[in-house]
């Protein structure tokens, strides 16, 4: 029962801590507080918690460093969620591999909060095992980005998982839309049922149906699925046969296998994506519009990602990370020039292409850091070129405002550090910018001036 579960809070932020209280308590949850790392270390080994909601960042000690302390030095006796707004999809790995649970970005989401402290409280149950929990987050990682775009994705999605209606996710090809149903169905109530895929172009029409539905001697995906998600990967492939079934089974929750005649019951959640829009073959009847209305309840977009490249940073961050544990590929360190090239590309192949750039990159490279020459030419030998190189206008004409604005105001300054030789007196001077204020500047533009005269930026 909630009411006899501890729960131990810990956060610099006394803000933090009594609103995160407040909300447990109001569940039936005991809550202790701590906001530093003496008075969690006092809390874990006198109170028992049966969970640590755990910030990352602290003045005396950071959270990981004290997960890793628990670990060797007493072994977890409870589940710790770990959380931050700070890096933390970087840093979500680390955390994982430590022995976490969980990991929860700020700022919180109240619901994805309770949700996460229940699937705690009952994994402590079961098993005080996390290593399953790493595998599974691998298998479902989190729709990346800091962006005010990702940011209001990842609560929309959040606020999707609580339902079990119908999302219809829309993106370019490559822009994370399987990456985000698989988010959804990991943020649900019924995450640990199947997610299983349905891809149009992998069989014929006939096959596809069958396939769907199942007969007497298999069961199909519907049956297969239970409670858990049926992804959809592209609507605009699917033929109007196996539309029909899925109208079928959306309009009165049940179906028939092929050849059978016991109807089924579907007590599933369907997410289907597409890339291109679907009004033309609405026009033209080549969808129905049925059908459409069925999907459609809960529309999501993932945006490209020319129109969030403030997010490269720590996408790239994450993959150097990510295949190095998953596939043991050589780790390489990425220069902020390296990096600032990367962000100033516009990726029509989105975060599948940058995802796949940084594979090659550690797989083909000699050094242990990542230069810009070695970025251009992995550009250069994608099968994604941007279409904007062929255009007679500035490269910054195509960007949105505030990344033009950007662009100009790094070679602006880049070229002003030159000419001071790398000076910061001397640019404040030059620019007319506080020095103070230009440092920070300096700093959001990723620029350091040390690296600027040897030839890095």
């Amino acid at each position: 029962m909630p009411a006899e579960s501890r729960i131990l809070v810990v956060d610099d932020e006394p803000d933090i801590c009594e609103l995160v209280k407040e909300i447990l308590v109001d569940e039936g949850y005991q809550v202790i507080t701590a906001q530093n790392g003496e008075k969690a270390r006092e809390c874990f080994s006198t109170q028992e918690p049966d969970l640590v909601l755990l910030d990352i960042w602290m003045p005396d000690v950071d959270g990981i460093s004290l997960l890793k302390e628990w670990q060797q030095n007493t072994g977890l006796h409870c589940p710790v969620v770990m959380m931050s707004g700070h890096g933390s999809v970087e840093t979500a790995v680390e955390a994982t591999r430590s022995g976490a649970y969980d990991f929860i970005e700020k700022p919180l989401s109240m619901g994805k909060l309770l949700l996460t402290v229940a699937k705690a409280l009952e994994s402590r149950s079961e098993s005080h095992q996390a290593a399953p929990t790493q595998s599974k987050r691998e298998e479902a990682l989190v729709p990346m980005g800091n962006s005010i775009q990702m940011q209001a994705l990842r609560q929309k999605a959040e606020k999707a998982a609580e339902h079990d209606a119908s999302v219809l996710i829309s993106g370019e090809p490559g822009a994370g839309k399987e990456t985000l149903a698989r988010y959804i169905h990991s943020c649900s109530a019924n995450s640990e049922s199947p997610f299983l895929l349905l891809d149009s172009n992998a069989q014929s029409d006939h096959d596809a149906t069958q396939y769907l539905r199942g007969d007497k001697n298999s069961p199909g995906l519907l049956k297969q699925v239970g409670d858990g998600t049926l992804y959809i990967t592209d609507l605009c492939t699917l033929p109007l046969d196996l539309q029909n079934v899925l109208d079928g089974v959306l309009e009165r929750g049940q179906y028939t296998p092929i050849g059978n005649t016991r109807v089924l019951q579907f007590t599933g959640r369907i997410i289907a994506a597409c890339s291109e829009s679907l009004e033309p073959m609405l026009r033209s009847g080549k969808f129905l519009e049925r059908l459409y209305f069925h999907l459609n309840v809960l529309p999501l977009e993932v945006p490209p990602l020319r129109d969030r490249l403030e997010d490269v940073p720590e996408l790239v961050k994450f993959f150097s990370e990510y295949f190095p544990n998953r596939d043991r590929l050589p780790y390489r360190m990425f220069s902020v020039a390296a990096v600032n090239r990367m962000r100033n590309y516009f990726w029509p192949g989105n975060v599948r292409e940058l995802r796949n750039l940084i594979k090659r990159l550690l797989i083909l490279g000699q050094s242990t850091d990542v230069a810009v020459v070695e970025v251009d030419e992995a550009i250069r030998q994608s099968d994604a070129e941007p279409a904007y190189k062929t255009s007679h206008h500035p490269e910054v004409f195509d960007m949105p405002l505030r990344e033009a604005r950007e662009q100009f105001e790094r070679e602006y300054l880049v070229y002003q550090l030159r000419k001071a030789d790398g000076s910061v007196g001397k640019l404040s001077e030059a620019v007319g910018m506080e020095r103070t204020h230009l440092y920070r500047k300096l700093r959001s533009l990723g620029i350091d001036p040390k690296t600027v005269n040897r030839g890095e930026q």
